[in-house]
């Protein structure tokens, strides 16, 4: 009988069954760094429970099936019935359940929630970020929900609720816990919801509406509730964009008008369910805080969602740089493992690099979240803080995600290019969150913004930065060159963009050198802020300890 020939050699295995929290070194000195000592260990523990679950072989398969069996639209009911469902592949199911559970859609009611919650949404984001969406609004709408407190009263314990309880067969209030959604842009006008359409017409009882118009974008349409944007109508006098409750099933039971004209086909994301809606006219809604002060109102919910797209991003980077190290590990070529090689070590420890700047500023930001819910002058401080720094970090992190996934990608080779590899699935996603929630241009003229209207915000970016002064002469030199541009003011929306890198930068350059290991802060400075650095990946100047920063980075099972 002939040897067979399908003997499998120089492959490397899945990287499973490991802890996603635990070995990465960034991710769990960073809460550590932040967290309360009191608050240590059973964070530690919460967390890394859940990071042997989003390592576990089961996880990814779910992951996996979620991805290849995308949500299906159903309008109508084999009778005729308008339903305007969404079927979703059980997997989904398990990974929504995972994350409610786990505390995912609740930030606000204990000591550190916000840092807590960020870490874990960073972990189990790595198993499938589709579903991530609705965990994030759903915890994203309850700073909105504030504004009205009767209706915070009635939402919050719903959507802050550790239970996953789905389905459209009861309202809310009959429910253990519940999902929420957002409807913001429109076809006419994009990010320029002041140009959006959609009418509020009152009615008898206080604060309730219908709506008439349509949304070109809502997120997560199996929602058991939603905020939205809407225009009172010409005949209430015009009161502007308006913020409103739009639940799906009414407190009778019935279903409230709600039609999905049909889910969007997406580039990445596909796992996640997002649609072009229309209200008739008869869509009842409550409205959330003053009239026309809507984009004021849902703002704390834009804010929140920004955050998690920085989390989204660092998060997918992450996942990339863990698995081209592991790949690289259990591959050899050419004589020794990958991993060995000179210019490979160079890559990985380059992309190593991109990855921990950007888990160690989303934890900065959840730690500042943290603070400015409480009283004070700290708290103060970092409500400055976070008013530029997050658009900034929303800015630079996401921007980098595409550019990381695909070099990591490149270095599984034709291994990493087939759709059996998480590769492809990284890479279709790395882009989304640099769009969702304001794209690049969004986010830098949100920062011209509050230079020239929240003169605060721009001492306490100071003042963060400021901590590191002296420590590195490449960072100090960058944070002239960022006083020189924020000087000259000709042209400066033209170049918000090269200001907002530069930010972004400086402010990841402090935080490295201040917590990070001397390779890691040392490598960064002086390939991001030194100019020792090439255009792609794998450039890194010849005295970075390449060794170190590899190792750092690599997960181990």
């Amino acid at each position: 009988m002939p040897p067979s020939t399908h003997t499998v050699t120089n492959q490397a295995p899945p990287l499973t069954d490991y802890d996603v929290f635990s070995t990465d070194a960034a991710l769990a000195e960073g809460v550590a760094r932040h967290i309360a000592p009191e608050q240590a260990e059973e964070a530690r523990a919460e967390l890394a429970g859940l990071g042997r679950a989003a390592g576990s072989a089961q996880a990814q398969e779910w992951g996996r099936q979620a991805n290849e069996n995308p949500p299906v639209l159903r309008t109508h009911d084999r009778f005729g019935h308008r339903i305007d469902e969404v079927e979703f592949h059980p997997a989904w199911h398990h990974l929504m359940e995972q994350a409610v559970n786990a505390g995912l859609t609740d930030a606000w009611s204990r000591p550190d929630g916000q840092l807590r919650r960020t870490a874990g949404f960073y972990v189990w984001s790595q198993v499938e970020a589709g579903h991530s969406c609705p965990v994030s609004m759903t915890h994203a709408a309850v700073p909105a929900l504030r504004k009205e407190p009767e209706l915070a009263a009635e939402w919050e314990p719903r959507l802050s609720a550790h239970r996953y309880d789905y389905g459209l067969d009861r309202p809310a209030s009959a429910k253990l816990g519940a999902i929420a959604g957002m409807g913001m842009t429109e076809k006419q006008g994009g990010s320029d919801v002041r140009a959006n359409t959609t009418e509020a017409v009152p009615l008898s009882g206080e604060g309730e509406y219908t709506l008439l118009g349509h949304k070109w974008f809502c997120s997560a349409p199996m929602s058991d509730v939603f905020l939205v944007l809407a225009r009172t109508a010409p005949a209430a006098g015009d009161g502007g964009l308006t913020c409103f409750l739009v639940p799906r099933v009414l407190p009778d039971g019935t279903r409230n008008a709600f039609r999905i004209q049909r889910l969007k086909d997406k580039l990445g994301n596909r796992s996640n369910a997002s649609s072009e809606i229309e209200f008739d006219g008869t869509t009842w809604a409550r409205r959330v805080g003053e009239e026309g002060r809507g984009v004021a109102t849902i703002i704390e919910m834009v804010a929140a969602t920004r955050l998690d797209c920085v989390t989204g991003s660092a998060a997918l980077m992450r996942q990339a740089v863990a698995q081209a190290t592991h790949h690289t590990a259990h591959r050899s070529a050419f004589g020794r493992p990958l991993v060995e090689q000179p210019l490979m070590r160079n890559v990985l420890a380059d992309m190593a690099l991109e990855s921990e700047a950007a888990t160690t500023l989303a934890l900065r930001l959840a730690a500042a979240y943290d603070s400015a819910a409480g009283e004070g002058p700290q708290a103060a401080a970092d409500r400055a803080f976070l008013r530029l720094a997050l658009p900034t970090a929303k800015y630079w992190v996401t921007k980098r995600c595409v550019p990381l996934t695909g070099e990591a990608l490149e270095c599984l080779g034709g291994n990493g290019y087939v759709e059996e590899s998480p590769m492809p699935r990284l890479l279709r996603e790395a882009p989304l969150n640099s769009l969702w929630e304001g794209s690049g241009n969004v986010q830098a003229l949100d920062v011209l913004r509050a230079l020239q209207r929240s003169p605060q915000s721009l001492d306490a970016f100071l003042t963060e930065i400021g901590r590191a002064h002296g420590a590195d002469h490449r960072l100090d030199a960058a944070v002239k060159d960022v006083f020189a541009q924020l000087a000259d003011l000709e042209g400066i929306e033209a170049r918000a963009r090269r200001l907002v890198e530069r930010m972004a930068l400086v402010l990841q350059g402090s935080l490295l050198v201040r917590f990070a290991p001397t390779a890691v802060s040392d490598a960064f400075c002086a390939s991001r802020l030194g100019g020792d650095w090439g255009a792609a990946f794998g450039t890194l100047p010849s005295g970075a300890d390449l060794a170190a920063l590899v190792e750092r980075a690599l997960p181990q099972q």
